[in-house]
């Protein structure tokens, strides 16, 4: 399925699967965390992170994870619970965001991720 590597500030105790490493990069800030924004406050402040980032260095880091753990599929996890329609998470801004600068999908792999066949394609 890939190797999974943690995009948050912390890691989750109930997670028993190893990891692959953390992307960085990616990962918001404590301060936007602790800010506790609506949603759209959220998402605007998590892009310009990443634009002041830049694609280049996002794609070179989630690429020299996948070189170090020998897959060239990483599961970017961050552990939010996207169950209900109004649960709204980072890791899905991400993935609009890479698809923006990039044309690659990143595919979500729901609640029942092995009950689910794997999206072909990408580095992800």
């Amino acid at each position: 399925m890939g190797t999974a590597i943690r995009i948050t500030a912390g890691g989750a105790r109930w997670f028993s699967h190893q990891l692959g490493g953390h992307a960085k990069l990616v990962t918001p800030t404590r301060e936007l965390l602790a800010a506790n924004l609506p949603k759209d406050a959220y998402e605007f402040s998590y892009r310009r992170m990443l634009n002041d980032i830049g694609i280049e260095a996002i794609r070179d880091e989630l690429a020299r994870l996948a070189a170090a753990n020998g897959d060239s599929r990483l599961v970017l996890l961050c552990f939010d619970r996207m169950n209900k329609p109004e649960n709204w998470c980072h890791r899905r801004m991400l993935a609009a965001y890479y698809l923006e600068q990039t044309g690659e999908a990143i595919p979500e792999l729901g609640d029942n991720v092995f009950e689910q066949p794997w999206d072909q394609g990408g580095l992800f």
